[in-house]
């Protein structure tokens, strides 16, 4: 198992932006750079991120959870969407462009879960980019639906140009027990929280959904965006309550904790985040309201 170099004794700076830099004039909105169905691009100083569509899936409102880990019944929050009583979870990954590497976060399903995931390698070919030139992923957990998708529904490596593969360190052996993913047993390397894994992208623990649940920080340009995997499962509930916790969650406890400290970080000016399964292209902005928080899309 290969380590990073550690950079947590390093302060991590925001660049300075030059006369040239390409800067929101709007310090509450990330400004966009084409979109399409499947796509989003946002501009980060000379950062580009790209939202990308992997599906979505429909869930029973049981996954969700009361704060003692009870089931919805009657009382499910009027609130929340539903769709034919399912609740219905955008599936999402995101591309960092930042002028030395693609790096790729998380990989989508391929066509190991739903039949409405998968898309990922369309949407970024929709969006221009060659999956040939991803040569970072980093996978803020193992689960399905953002690990499988290092393998092509065909079974070749969807990203064949793969020089680095960031697995949270406490997430490695169960990355180690997934089969469709033995090749990349060679490859993967452990970070924990504080690594830089490229120029403008460092690792922030998140954990509790599952071992070593881990977000990623961008900075560039005077703007920050967070993408924190699996911190919400269900926006239209977990602002407002925060406490609400998901039934796949390995530590609900750990989880909602980890959910309040990164909703409050993200409260920063010039903070945005990027989710998984927030509804697409899942970026915005955090602010505070009486009882818990409320998200505003970019």
């Amino acid at each position: 198992m290969r380590k990073t170099k550690d950079y947590r004794t390093e302060p991590i700076k925001t660049p300075a932006v030059g006369k040239g830099d390409d800067v929101p004039a709007n310090p509450g909105r990330l400004q966009r750079a084409g979109a399409g169905e499947n796509f989003v691009k946002f501009v980060l100083g000379k950062t580009m991120l790209v939202a990308l569509r992997d599906g979505y899936a429909d869930m029973p409102i049981t996954r969700l959870r009361k704060p003692d880990g009870q089931l919805f019944g009657s009382d499910v929050p009027p609130s929340i969407p539903q769709v034919d009583g399912q609740l219905r979870l955008s599936v999402n990954a995101f591309l960092i462009m930042d002028g030395e590497s693609h790096i790729l976060i998380d990989t989508g399903a391929a066509n190991s879960w739903e039949p409405t995931t998968g898309r990922l390698l369309r949407s970024m070919q929709e969006a221009g980019v060659d999956p040939g030139l991803v040569d970072t992923v980093a996978l803020t957990h193992t689960h399905e639906d953002h690990a499988n998708g290092l393998v092509a529904a065909g079974g070749s490596d969807a990203f064949p140009n793969l020089k680095k593969l960031f697995v949270p360190s406490q997430g490695v052996p169960l990355f180690d027990r997934i089969e469709r993913l033995a090749r990349f047993r060679r490859m993967r390397i452990a970070i924990d929280d504080g690594f830089r894994i490229g120029r403008s992208v460092v690792a922030v623990s998140a954990s509790g959904h599952e071992a070593g649940h881990t977000a990623y920080e961008v900075q560039d340009g005077g703007r920050t965006v967070l993408v924190w995997g699996d911190t919400v499962h269900v926006p239209a509930a977990q602002f407002d309550r925060p406490e609400l916790t998901w039934e796949f969650d390995a530590d609900p406890n750990e989880a909602r904790a980890s959910r309040l400290r990164l909703l409050q970080r993200s409260l920063r000016p010039g903070y945005f985040i990027a989710g998984a399964h927030l509804d697409f292209p899942g970026i915005g902005s955090v602010t505070r309201r009486t009882g818990g928080y409320q998200f505003d899309p970019a």
